[in-house]
């Protein structure tokens, strides 16, 4: 079984996977002196029986790097994946010359559109694959390099983020856009193959600003919509998707559990009513509830079509 959560770290987004091989990745990092200790004793306890610990940036914004330098301090982060970018700031933080530091060495791995690595995407007689694709940027792209241009000269990085796909066959799908806006997605979208949807983490913590268009939605169909923690106000509530609300549910964790995802909330008196309740999970004071994946529902399809074959 691995593990996914979303941590509850106030206006910003942290996020682990606990795999189920010998991989145990980091997304983004927004910790203060209030949570890092706990946050980092957390990620350090998890990690330590991994073979593999990777961090993946998905831009520099200081709500997604809040924390680096100190949490590179304590676990050592050497394998350190992002976009290749020269952003800069006009304040250079603690924080961000440790991005840059780490950005421009040997253990940096650019990630971009179909892109792999061991133990990334690629598995051998040594370990076994971490399950995750890296859907955007192309390369080539010219709003991409436009994205690219604009960090370069100080102003928002937030469009040179990636998306980040993680999978399991015969299981769970879950996609990252890191703080993605509205008006490059819809620039981009004839660009995008995006799959079907188990966990999307809405873009941009979930703002307005960062609304997909419906045509991604449409072809993703996720099943959880996950909402981040910026002010009410500035949210979009996906009407028409299931969606959890950080901001309610306060740390979430997804047990993903080969064909369904055991879901769990920090905030014990957290309820939604579009997932199934498991009776063996059920007396747990954090469970919210379980739902099957995408790769269930076509299983469940498959089958239900060879019986009807095999009646004719």
């Amino acid at each position: 079984m691995s593990v996914i959560k979303s941590l509850s770290v106030g206006d910003g987004d942290m996020f682990y996977i606990n795999h189920s091989s010998d991989n145990f990745t980091i997304i983004d990092c927004c910790m203060t002196g209030d949570n890092k200790r706990y946050i980092t004793a957390e990620l350090k306890e998890l990690s330590s029986s991994k073979g593999i610990t990777r961090f993946i940036s998905t831009h520099p914004d200081n709500d997604h790097i809040m924390g680096l330098k100190y949490l590179d301090n304590e676990i050592d982060i050497v394998n350190f994946y992002c976009v290749n970018n020269k952003a800069v700031k006009s304040e250079y933080t603690d924080d961000f010359i440790r991005y840059c530091n780490l950005r421009d060495s040997d253990k940096a791995f650019y990630i971009y559109n179909g892109c792999s690595r061991k133990w990334m995407n690629d598995s051998d007689d040594e370990r076994g694959s971490a399950g995750i694709s890296i859907l955007w940027p192309k390369m080539d792209n010219l709003y991409f390099k436009n994205a690219l241009k604009e960090a370069e000269i100080g102003r928002s990085p937030n469009n040179i983020s990636p998306i980040i796909q993680y999978s399991l066959e015969g299981g769970v799908t879950a996609v990252w856009m890191g703080d993605l806006e509205t008006e490059f997605l819809e620039l981009i979208a004839g660009e995008l193959e995006l799959p079907k949807t188990d966990i999307l983490f809405a873009p941009h913590h979930g703002r307005d600003s960062g609304r997909i268009p419906n045509e991604l939605l449409k072809m993703m169909s996720p099943k959880i919509i996950v909402i981040g923690e910026a002010p009410s106000r500035h949210l979009n509530y996906y009407n028409g998707y299931n969606t959890i609300t950080q901001n309610s549910a306060g740390d979430i964790e997804f047990d993903c559990d080969g064909s369904h995802v055991h879901v769990f909330a920090g905030n014990r008196q957290y309820r939604v009513n579009f997932l199934q309740r498991n009776n063996d999970l059920s007396s747990l004071p954090h469970y919210v509830g379980t739902m099957p994946t995408h790769a269930y529902d076509v299983k469940q399809f498959e089958e239900l079509v060879n019986i009807l074959c095999q009646s004719r």
